[in-house]
């Protein structure tokens, strides 16, 4: 954890809370922002997080090189996963402080990329005045659900979508945030700039400037798809950053992306192999 004299230029920021997860196979790390960071290290950048658990529920050992600064809180954001062979159960087991942007350190308000990445509305979905990235991707989902007292996660309308899309550079989500529910798409899509929608094993749909291309996802067997989309994201944003092109940036991310679910949990990040893999495909 950081403290604020230990602070330094990073290249990508991502904003969310990091998730002890429930899983049949025993818990593990989740999160966003654990996905996120731990892709975009992999790639060669300079990673902050900003997040809230509490310090004695989670390990950061795996966030070597990875500038983390934690919010205190007395609990910690845990879901209990169940992976049905056609959908996906959420149970929230606990929930950690809200993150205020006010809290993000000054220096970091200005980072090249920053990726608001809530699972559990713990963020306000649009950036106040200071915050100056050159790209500003959001990953919606935790701002598409809602759970009631038994903690049972269900979709919810997002309130600020439009304003928030507006003020964003590109926006990755999942198929399964929006209950597969074309009409919102279609929504989505026209307030974005940029829409990434992964779509598990059929790839990925990218709407920008009034057009949609597919990117199918290489075939692979499937042994833990957690966090697939987050380290979409993560690579769609770098890649989207450094050649302003979309439909690269998506073409890489797909295939980067495929490779994670054939390994469980975080082991499933990406490696320098993969990288360089997908970085010479070309079509």
């Amino acid at each position: 954890m950081l403290n604020l004299s230990t602070f330094e230029k990073i290249d990508y920021l991502v904003i969310g809370h990091i998730s002890l997860d429930l899983t049949p196979a025993g818990e593990q790390l989740g999160g966003t922002a654990a996905y996120a960071a731990l892709t975009a290290r992999a790639l060669g950048l300079r990673v902050g997080v900003v997040t809230s658990f509490n310090p004695d529920h989670i390990s950061l050992e795996a966030f070597k090189d990875i500038l983390v600064y934690v919010i205190p809180s007395k609990e910690t954001t845990s879901f209990e996963i169940d992976d049905a062979p056609s959908y996906r159960q959420l149970m929230l087991k606990g929930r950690a402080a809200q993150i205020q942007y006010e809290q993000v350190p000054e220096v970091w308000q200005r980072t090249s990329i920053i990726h608001l990445g809530p699972i559990d509305q713990e963020i306000d979905s649009q950036l106040p005045a200071g915050f100056a990235p050159a790209l500003l991707g959001l990953t919606p989902q935790g701002w598409l659900r809602s759970w009631g007292p038994d903690g049972h996660v269900e979709p919810k309308k997002w309130a600020q979508m439009e304003a928030s899309l507006n003020q964003a550079s590109a926006a990755v989500l999942s198929i399964e945030d929006i209950g597969d529910d074309e009409e919102i798409i279609e929504e989505i899509s026209l307030a974005s700039r940029i829409l990434a929608l992964t779509e598990g094993s059929a790839g990925a749909r990218i709407y920008w400037n009034h057009d949609l291309r597919r990117f199918p996802a290489p075939s692979m067997d499937v042994v833990d798809p957690t966090g697939a989309g987050d380290i979409f994201a993560a690579a769609f944003f770098i890649r989207l950053h450094s050649t302003r092109d979309p439909w690269e940036a998506a073409r890489f991310a797909t295939r980067l992306a495929t490779y994670s679910v054939s390994r469980r949990g975080l082991a499933g990040i990406p490696t320098e192999e993969e990288i360089q893999q997908c970085q010479m495909e070309v079509y």
